[in-house]
């Protein structure tokens, strides 16, 4: 039976289980042979990362051609506009290839964990919670999309893959789920 694993990845962390320059990875946190992370997560983002110790299952979930949602929270910069937020949903030019349309939109702030260290605020500068679901997984995809529709993300959550959410895990803390 395979081992699924969810995982709330705090910020700074590495997506492995070994860094030569000392810096925190999972093995900080999960301590089960084994299992590997199915996908990434960028170092300064936070929030859910499944691992798992089947291969075929590891592949379904991080292959974009399964089209798996990944929901995320992007705190901006700014006040995105409904011009903003549609360009994002029908897809932004990225390394001359454009993105596949998404979901976005405005939310309220989320009931998340303080982030260590905190994002930079500006004062005369508001700040936007905007969800954008995605079904393909590019480098720093999110940021880079909001930062082309001017509004650059301070801090990014991944809540959700597919039915898997973060709900309930504090940074750092992880529940094994059924890989069903």
């Amino acid at each position: 039976m395979a081992r699924l694993i969810l995982f709330n990845k705090p910020h700074g962390v590495l997506t492995q289980f070994t860094d030569a320059e000392g810096r925190e990875t999972l093995a900080t946190y999960i301590r089960i042979a084994g299992v590997y992370p199915a996908g990434r997560l960028d170092r300064d983002s936070e929030g859910l990362l499944l691992l798992t110790d089947d291969g075929q299952l590891q592949h379904r979930l991080s292959d974009p051609r399964h089209k798996l949602s990944k929901t995320y929270w992007a705190q901006v910069e700014g006040e995105p506009d409904a011009v903003a937020l549609e360009k994002l949903c029908a897809g932004v030019m990225l390394d001359e290839q454009r993105t596949l349309p998404a979901k976005a939109r405005c939310i309220a702030e989320p009931a998340l964990w303080p982030r260590n260290p905190p994002i930079r605020f500006r004062q005369n500068i508001p700040t936007t919670w905007v969800e954008i679901v995605l079904t393909e997984g590019r480098n720093r995809q999110v940021r880079r999309m909001t930062a082309a529709v001017g509004f650059p993300t301070l801090r990014l959550v991944r809540y959700a893959i597919g039915a898997h959410t973060v709900e309930g895990l504090a940074p750092g803390e992880w529940r094994e789920t059924s890989a069903g």
